[in-house]
């Protein structure tokens, strides 16, 4: 009876060796696609606290946003929507002109975003970020 017994033990264990290959090939798909995902980020060199974005050069476009995130060009209050137009008329009269953004650091970072890809729209390529 214990023959009997010890071969029937033999017939019932499970080959995993098809479970392995399936996990290996799994494994090599989510190493290879995951390779391939490309983060951005945004470039930020924090400002010294001593400097401030007035002493920048006068040929510059100077945007402020504030910390509830209001838009202001040489001291007048700008729409988002504005920018494009005020960008291209500046650069209008000084095709070398930067765009600078000075946010204040509790300013939402959709923001910038939205003021950078208006001052590309408008062919600025050259944009910096500065906080306070």
């Amino acid at each position: 009876m214990s023959l009997g017994k010890s071969r029937l033990e033999e017939d019932t264990q499970i080959d995993l060796t098809p479970m392995l290959d399936v996990v290996f090939i799994l494994l090599i798909f989510f190493v290879v696609t995951a390779a391939f995902i490309d983060e951005t980020a945004i470039d930020l060199q924090h400002q010294s606290p001593s400097a401030s974005p007035s002493t920048e050069k006068p040929d510059n476009i100077v945007f402020q946003v504030s910390a509830n995130n209001d838009i202001t060009l040489d001291g007048r209050r700008v729409d988002i929507r504005s920018v494009r137009a005020n960008v291209e008329r500046l650069r209008a009269s000084n095709r070398d002109a930067k765009v600078i953004i000075s946010t204040d650091s509790s300013a939402r970072t959709d923001t910038y975003i939205r003021i950078a890809d208006q001052a590309r729209a408008a062919g600025v390529e050259d944009i910096s970020l500065t906080t306070h």
